[in-house]
């Protein structure tokens, strides 16, 4: 992962991510506004909350649309990291992850350390989706998990939690601290929606490693970044302050929407 660099494209489409108002093709003109901190990043950034609002207020409960086996017409599109090249994952994938552990910490009453194997003999949810990536393509596919909601029922959450942050095995970065893991977040109302899954399988295989082995984040009303990849633990927390760069994740900190919805 060394060499790893943020393009403009990139920062752009994540800054116009679920602003209507403005359209990928007309995004250079901005360049120099986009930055977190800037008063049109700012304006944009209300835009999206505004959505999130109304959203919370009127779509809470909303499904997002499921579709059939003869809509899955393509294989699942890998997309970001797709083989990680961490020593330490490479040695959970060399054993088929029968080492790898999910843990839930933070804000719970009853830590949590579930095998592959656990978390596979519990209850399950197949859904058949859209993936729709912040990049402008989508993909149809049939996703199987456990509902993230049972999880966090096994782990007790305490009242002051908000959100869960996912915590990955992938290295996205590199700083002078060293390397930067991918790391996303979602709040307890997305967390507890019927469609959020921890998918170990996909189109009826165990799931590849490109697309995110062992375990990875299903959050169907949200764009594709908000469903992290190659998962290792999932931490309760009241707010994201201490959370690296404050924002609830990598793409966040850089100035993507926090929500994404779609």
């Amino acid at each position: 992962m060394g060499g790893f660099k943020l393009t403009r494209r990139k920062f752009l489409t994540g800054a116009c991510a679920g602003t209507s108002g403005l359209l990928l093709s007309g995004c250079d003109a901005f360049d120099d506004h986009l930055r977190v901190g800037n008063g049109l990043r700012s304006f944009l950034e209300g835009a999206n909350d505004l959505t999130y609002r109304v959203q919370r207020l009127l779509a809470r409960d909303a499904l997002a649309p499921e579709f059939t086996e003869a809509d899955i017409r393509q294989p699942m599109r890998p997309n970001g990291v797709t083989a990680p090249d961490d020593d330490s994952y490479k040695s959970l994938l060399a054993n088929n992850f029968a080492d790898w552990r999910l843990e839930v910490t933070g804000m719970v009453e009853k830590p949590l350390s579930l095998s592959l194997d656990q978390i596979r003999n519990m209850p399950s949810r197949t859904q058949i989706t859209r993936h729709d990536c912040v990049e402008g393509w989508s993909v149809i596919a049939k996703w199987t998990g456990t509902p993230l909601s049972l999880v966090l029922d096994l782990a007790v959450v305490r009242p002051e939690a908000r959100y869960v942050v996912f915590h990955c095995m992938d290295t996205i970065d590199r700083d002078q601290s060293g390397d930067v893991k991918y790391y996303g977040s979602i709040d307890l109302v997305d967390a507890r929606h019927p469609q959020t899954i921890l998918a170990y399988g996909l189109n009826g295989r165990p799931l590849p490693v490109e697309n995110g082995a062992p375990l990875r984040a299903r959050v169907e009303r949200q764009l594709g970044y908000k469903m992290p990849k190659y998962l290792r633990r999932l931490e309760l927390v009241s707010s994201f302050a201490t959370i690296r760069g404050g924002r609830g994740g990598f793409w966040e900190d850089y100035g993507y929407d926090w929500y994404a919805g779609i």
